[in-house]
């Protein structure tokens, strides 16, 4: 049977892989303007790093080099996987000089099995001779960059304190574009404060519009030493429930353009920093929830697309 979203997996075999392609996420020490001063102090409301990237922890302990390696160790042995992408995840990665972040993002070269950089940042933290040195890598690898949106509405980045505006992001779509062979992935979140579904699905049918080259679709979860935490433990805000998820994502999916990969629909956290929602934490059972929604409504990725 046909998929009813454009899986990862199956893109890697669209593209002449025949073995299996993962991410090793690392943490390269990069900081954030939305927290060391320069568009702000406090950063997102939700955000603790280390409830987002595991390899936070590891930082301190590793280098770079030493987190690649010992990720692809681990994912031979767990998932038998051969092929890598290194995935620069942690705060802003483009968040340096062009010589500093070229250290940087060659040590992907040392290892034989990567096929792939994907560089995770914020769509006000790039230009030219950024987008030069990253479409530079595009001669020998897989490459992408990965734009942190959250939301295309105004009133929901100010109130989250992201630091930009959608225009920021189509800005930085534009530039990147410029550099054809650079792939494109947005991040964006369900279930953000105050946000409704008229909103939710304003956001997808834009990021339909855009045919980006991929999404990552996360339900916004609550950590702890946030200002997020702090709403929630007043009773200022509550996280969605499963079922509520499982609606929204189905429908968020029915107006994504048909050639967007759909990188993720779950999200990470480690549970001794986890506040809520606890169903986060089965991503498996999360997937099969989706995939049975959609099988149940006889709806897929691109339903409702228009062009």
């Amino acid at each position: 049977m046909k998929e009813r979203y454009y899986r990862f997996s199956t893109y890697f075999k669209n593209k002449g892989f025949k073995s299996r392609v993962h991410k090793v996420t690392v943490d390269a020490g990069f900081s954030c303007p939305n927290r060391d001063g320069k568009v702000s102090k406090d950063g997102c409301i939700y955000c603790n790093n280390q409830g987002f990237s595991q390899n936070a922890r590891l930082a301190s302990k590793l280098s770079v080099e030493g987190q690649i390696k010992k990720g692809i160790d681990a994912l031979r042995r767990r998932v038998k996987a051969q092929k890598f992408i290194v995935y620069f995840q942690a705060y802003t990665n483009t968040y340096a000089q062009p010589e500093e972040l070229k250290k940087i993002y060659d040590t992907a070269g040392k290892f034989k099995d990567v096929i792939g950089i994907s560089i995770a940042t914020r769509p006000d933290c790039i230009d030219a001779e950024i987008i030069d040195l990253i479409g530079s890598y595009t001669k020998d690898y897989e490459v992408w960059i990965e734009y942190g949106l959250q939301s295309i509405h105004k009133k929901t980045l100010e109130f989250i304190n992201r630091g930009h505006l959608y225009e920021d992001f189509l800005k930085a779509v534009d530039l990147t574009r410029k550099k054809k062979d650079i792939k494109i992935c947005g991040h964006v979140i369900i279930g953000l404060p105050f946000e409704d579904e008229a909103m939710m699905l304003e956001t997808a049918k834009e990021m339909g519009r855009l045919k980006l080259d991929a999404i990552k679709i996360h339900p916004l979860h609550i950590v702890k030493d946030t200002e997020l935490g702090k709403m929630h433990a007043k009773g200022l805000f509550k996280a969605l429930e499963f079922d509520e998820y499982i609606n929204l994502t189905v429908k968020f999916l029915e107006h994504l353009w048909p050639e967007t990969v759909i990188q993720r629909m779950t999200a990470d956290c480690p549970k001794d920093l986890l506040v809520a929602p606890f169903w986060i934490q089965d991503k498996s059972r999360l997937l099969r929830a989706i995939e049975s929604k959609l099988a149940k409504e006889n709806t897929f990725q691109a339903r409702l697309y228009t062009v």
